[in-house]
């Protein structure tokens, strides 16, 4: 029976679709070796999921992995585990989450263990710990590894040099080593069919992210989005369940429209929007609920955020192309979010802050996650130069319960809304450090 003082989460179609995506991908990963399927382990940002279904392979991505314990409250005893094998607390918490995780058996949210990768595949994209990270996978598993080096777009764009580098090693490197652990011919016609499917996914993926420019917002485009983004950014991005999904929410999100809703939330709907904002940084997964109802207690609605754009940025104009399905998969991992320098990410800020209307930007800068928090004050700075509009900076980490401070975190939003109604009557709201 429900607790009456909780309301219970209100289940959209779109909602059940994923959650159901969700379970049976973990139902096929932990058969994979009765079914005589092989597995690849890769990462988000960057990640290769059309091509590795060229193959037949299942895909796992440990991150998933490490939010799935982290948001079912399990990661932190993973993450001293893992710590008590000799990894620092700095160490980002993911990857002590995921070596705690194969530590304790490596098991599943469906509560069976998942299987050894036949392959490792990164696609390097901005952080240097997923480099770190697969060198101790391949310590524990032993298989075959592929490193897809991708340039750092240090200059703010993609140079004709940089793609052709990508592509080349796709050619020479990546697909010879999945033809010889699959056993499966590559085949460009079919990588070309799922690059359209998921050109159609991404059309919808980014006309939800959009509908936030509305008034009010329909979704909350951070705690809501990291739902969003889950299809496009993992194991589904090319399959006709992710434009299904996305199907279903734009319909959703279009209804809410049409009737001045506002988001969906844990604790309800929103009702009333007091406050727009764009947020800067991962969210924490621990406490997820409690941090986003700490926004629903004040009227905040995010609409727009950096976090989702982690696994592509859609909404500058990127698609899967099928007409040029190498070069598209090597431009989809260099424009990734943690690739691009730190310029570019000020003004993709300033472009939120000006697109969408909000009355400030606030950073969640994550303990143990260096690609997102270097640079943040520096770039908190600059967007209030540039719009006038408060900043405020808070801090807690990925997946480590002990770096959430539910009082701190809260006195700290509740005085930057202070700081918001100041700027709105026109006195002036120096940023909250």
């Amino acid at each position: 029976m429900s607790d009456p003082r909780t309301p219970d989460v209100v289940k959209e179609p779109s909602m059940l679709k994923q959650k159901a995506m969700i379970a049976d991908n973990y139902e096929r990963l932990t058969s994979a070796p009765e079914a005589g399927r092989k597995v690849a382990s890769t990462y988000v940002p960057g990640n290769l999921n059309e091509l590795i279904m060229c193959f037949d392979l299942l895909n796992n991505l440990p991150e998933i992995n490490a939010i799935n314990n982290g948001m079912r409250r399990k990661s932190g005893g993973m993450i001293m585990e893992a710590e008590k094998m000799g990894h620092s607390e700095d160490v980002c918490t993911y990857v002590k989450a995921d070596i705690g995780m194969m530590a304790k058996g490596n098991i599943a949210p469906n509560g069976k263990p998942l299987p050894d990768p036949d392959v490792l595949l990164l696609s390097y994209t901005g952080c240097f710990t997923f480099m770190k990270w697969f060198e101790l996978l391949r310590e524990q598993y032993k298989c075959p590894t592929i490193m897809l080096h991708v340039p750092y777009e240090g200059d703010g764009e993609t140079t004709d040099n940089m793609r052709d580098y990508v592509v080349k090693q796709l050619r020479e490197e990546v697909i010879p080593t999945l033809e010889e652990v699959s056993g499966v011919k590559f085949d460009i016609d079919r990588l070309r069919e799922y690059l359209a499917e998921s050109a159609r996914a991404e059309d919808n993926h980014v006309w939800v992210l959009e509908s936030a420019k509305s008034k009010p917002s329909p979704i909350d485009a951070y705690f809501g989005g990291v739902y969003y983004i889950g299809p496009i950014f993992t194991a589904f991005r090319g399959t006709p369940d992710a434009t299904e999904y996305y199907r279903l929410l734009r319909t959703e999100i279009e209804e809410r429209m049409a009737a001045g809703k506002g988001p969906i939330t844990p604790e309800g709907e929103m009702t009333e929007e007091k406050y727009r904002l764009v947020v800067e940084g991962p969210p924490n997964w621990t406490s997820f609920r409690e941090f986003w109802k700490m926004f629903y207690e004040e009227g905040a609605v995010v609409v727009a955020s950096t976090y989702t754009k982690v696994g592509g940025v859609y909404d500058f104009g990127f698609r899967h192309d099928p007409a040029k399905p190498l070069e598209s998969l090597a431009d989809y991992c260099l424009g990734c979010y943690t690739n691009r320098n730190l310029p570019w990410r000020v003004d993709m800020l300033q472009h939120y802050m000006d697109a969408y209307e909000a009355d400030g930007l606030l950073v969640n800068s994550i303990k143990s996650c260096n690609s997102f928090s270097a640079g943040q004050l520096l770039m908190m700075r600059e967007i209030e130069r540039r719009t006038g509009k408060p900043a405020a900076f808070i801090e807690t980490d990925l997946v480590d319960p002990r770096y959430f401070s539910q009082a701190n975190v809260k006195n700290r939003l509740e005085s930057y809304f202070q700081m918001i109604d100041q700027k709105r009557r026109g006195g002036s709201a120096p940023a909250a450090a």
